[in-house]
């Protein structure tokens, strides 16, 4: 008798457990605190809107802050991939941290989908980055656009002043060669770091190069330093910044002094305003709606833009994956929901349209980027 009790309490721990495991478990690393804090508070609020079960299957997100740093990134992925056996993995925030985890996803055979924007991040696509998708507009995207502008606008002396980690780095390498391309002479390449208090050197020998335009290649609150410096010293020119500013912190830091800065966004910020034909005018509506719903007016940004699109990804490849793996298999479904990734196609979000290739994990095109104008605090989408 006393066997059979113990069989029959194996056979129930076993059963428990592989109940448990078979729940979808999505890991989340953002930074929540640190410089890039502005952008990742609005990705965990984002995220935790997503639902809850998918095609009958729970599903269990478990979040860690990676405060900013690339070594807390690793350390949060290994645990995530090694401890608790995640199926995926969304973010990190920012790109530095993102290029540091690609070796921890894709050593451990684990998708990824990425809410930071380097281009390096999915290129080239061989080796452990075929594990990697992001869901912003690469830096490569929007640099054409902002030259575009600059090219309508006639600007033809310009200056940048950037990041000095690989988001500033990438921006810098896709800028000046589509600024060359265009017939635009950068004039000066400044640096600071996302610490940095001052960057009052950095901002002289930008007027001194005396450019009709500035581009400021930075994310988050401290990409309001050099704007607000720029206009103490009388700068009149035109100010560009990236993406990576597109939320109310920034706004809010920046203040008066970033009145008629033009930005490169996601369509899903100013969905109101999109026209009534254009086509991600429905799903940047459901991604607006459903956040100030949550959050209240005026809170959109590209960061709950960017965090949104991961869940419309993983929404629409799960149901794909649980038709070749279950959960239970964890090393079977991560590379299912991996395939199922990477074969979506035409897919609407905040961002823009998605189209995934075996090449291309990144998926939008041009109609992923509005030029915006920020007046009081205000996105107003250029015409």
């Amino acid at each position: 008798m006393k066997s059979v009790h113990l069989t029959v309490a194996t056979a129930i721990a076993m059963a428990c457990a592989a109940t448990a495991h078979a729940e979808i478990k999505v890991g989340v690393v953002l930074s929540e605190t640190g410089p890039a804090a502005s952008l990742g508070v609005p990705e965990k609020k984002t995220v935790e809107l997503f639902p809850k079960e998918i095609a009958g299957q729970k599903i269990d997100y478990i979040f860690l802050d990676d405060a900013t740093d690339p070594t807390a990134a690793v350390k949060a992925a290994k645990r995530l991939v090694d401890d608790d056996k995640v199926d995926v993995v969304v973010g990190p925030s920012i790109t530095p941290n993102s290029l540091a985890m690609i070796p921890v996803v894709g050593g451990a055979k684990t998708p990824n989908v990425s809410l930071s924007a380097g281009s390096s991040i999915v290129h080239p696509m061989k080796g452990d980055r075929t594990w990697v998708f992001i869901t912003p507009q690469t830096t490569g995207l929007m640099a054409r656009a902002v030259v575009k502008n600059m090219v309508h606008n006639k600007f033809k002396r310009v200056a940048f002043i950037g990041f000095d980690d690989a988001y500033g780095q990438e921006w810098w390498k896709g800028f000046s060669a589509d600024a060359k391309a265009a017939g635009i002479d950068i004039v000066a390449n400044e640096q600071f770091s996302r610490t940095a208090t001052s960057v009052t050197g950095q901002v002289l020998h930008i007027m001194a190069a005396k450019p009709q335009a500035v581009l400021i290649a930075a994310a988050g609150t401290p990409a309001a330093l050099p704007q607000r410096e720029l206009k103490q010293v009388g700068y009149q020119g035109q100010i560009y910044q990236t993406h990576g500013v597109v939320n109310p912190d920034f706004l809010r830091v920046c203040g008066a002094d970033c009145n008629g800065t033009i930005v490169p966004a996601a369509p899903g910020v100013v969905a109101e305003q999109l026209p009534a034909d254009s086509p991600i005018k429905a799903s940047a509506m459901a991604y607006a709606k459903a956040y100030q719903t949550a959050y209240g007016p005026n809170s959109l940004s590209q960061f709950s833009a960017n965090a949104w699109d991961a869940g419309v990804l993983l929404e629409h490849a799960i149901p794909v994956a649980l038709e070749h793996a279950k959960p239970s298999d964890t090393a079977a479904f991560r590379t299912a929901l991996r395939n199922a990734l990477e074969g979506l196609k035409n897919i609407a979000g905040a961002d823009g349209i998605y189209s995934m290739s075996v090449t291309d994990h990144n998926g939008l095109d041009d109609r992923a980027v509005v030029m915006t104008r920020i007046e009081n605090g205000r996105w107003v989408l250029l015409k």
